[in-house]
């Protein structure tokens, strides 16, 4: 239960805010009448996250298991970098502006955009790799692919949501409050977190 637990807290909370890549899925289901059109940038950031997740998970763990030091340093890396973002969330201001372009992007627009802010964006492959890659250094076995699904679970039902959900809230929220709000709530998940990985630590050095 522990690992299915901090995998859905710890996805929610990273994935939360409003970066490139979820405001791109947001838009998408803002300005498409039908949600299906929509569905390439869902399934493809769907995908993407998938497969970031499981190469952090599975490529990490293999090489830091060999070395005591490598894992210890990766928790610490881990701690301090999520107390960062969190703080970095607690001051950020979305904007869901009615500058951003608004026509609708073809199914391949959408793919292509949707794989290169999942792929390409250091911010995403850190996310990843440094705090979910180390996070799940705290399992094995049966419990460390709990801890994986649950991530990638819901890493796509958010995206299915902000599609579902983008209209409404870009119509509601004209400037921008909800999503702050969202994104404090966030990091005080990520500092949660943050806590949790510190005490993950200290464990390992005592």
């Amino acid at each position: 239960m522990e690992p299915l637990i901090h995998g859905i807290i710890l996805a929610f909370g990273l994935i939360l805010p409003l970066g490139v890549q979820n405001v791109f899925v947001f838009n998408q289901g803002a300005t498409h009448k039908k949600f299906t059109n929509a569905l390439p940038a869902v399934v493809t950031a769907g995908l993407c996250d998938t497969l970031l997740i499981y190469l952090a998970v599975a490529g990490v763990s293999i090489i830091v298991f060999s070395f005591e030091w490598l894992k210890i340093l990766l928790f610490l890396v881990g701690f301090i970098f999520l107390t960062y973002m969190g703080w970095v969330m607690w001051k950020n201001t979305p904007e869901v502006s009615a500058n951003q372009e608004k026509s609708q992007f073809s199914a391949r627009r959408q793919v292509t955009f949707a794989a290169s802010v999942s792929l390409l964006n250091p911010h995403a492959i850190m996310d990843t790799i440094g705090v979910i890659g180390t996070s799940s250094l705290a399992y094995t076995g049966y419990e460390k692919w709990i801890f994986t699904m649950a991530c990638i679970v819901v890493s796509w039902i958010w995206f299915f949501s902000l599609a579902i959900s983008g209209r409404k809230i870009g119509q509601i929220d004209k400037n921008g409050t909800f999503l702050k709000r969202m994104n404090q709530v966030s990091a005080i998940i990520i500092w949660v977190m943050a806590i949790y990985m510190g005490y993950h630590l200290y464990s390992f050095l005592n």
